[in-house]
């Protein structure tokens, strides 16, 4: 299923997102790496076995970024014009290497651009777990989408 376009939305809709990751060591090495996060908790095996995770943490942002991401097929491929904004992003659990992660998305709010006739703007409700049942990432993502036709 590609993204909807706006009209095509209803506040209340719910979206289990197909796709399922599971997170790798390198995916939190090379994301810490290239956004110059340090955090020996995400590096430093020794150091994250002395922390109360026993354990490498993953980059917390990375968590984000891969939970917008898992989302964006079923929601805004093929039909976004612009995010404008992210707000409300808690990660209520960690995430460790190994931990398989799927996505849930919720519409909050939709309202028409008044601005731009030919779009409107859809305020989703992401969520993200693991496979223990875990809530590891939430946020809301107000996007403008194209209107159809």
């Amino acid at each position: 299923m590609a993204g909807k376009f706006f009209d095509e939305w209803t506040v209340g809709d719910r979206i289990e997102h197909p796709i399922r990751r599971t997170v790798t060591e390198t995916d939190n090495l090379l994301f810490s790496t290239m956004t110059h996060n340090p955090q020996p908790l995400h590096l430093d095996v020794e150091a994250a076995r002395a922390s109360g995770f026993g354990q490498i943490l993953v980059n917390s942002t990375f968590t984000f970024s891969l939970l917008v991401g898992l989302s964006v097929g079923e929601t805004t491929l093929g039909t976004l014009v612009a995010n404008l904004g992210f707000d409300k992003v808690v990660t209520p659990n960690p995430v460790f290497i190994g931990d398989t992660l799927h996505a849930v998305s919720e519409i909050k709010d939709l309202r028409a651009s008044k601005s731009r006739p030919d779009a409107g703007i859809v305020t989703f409700g992401h969520e993200m777990w693991n496979q223990r049942g875990e809530i590891v990432c939430r946020c809301e993502r107000t996007a403008l989408l194209q209107r159809k036709g």
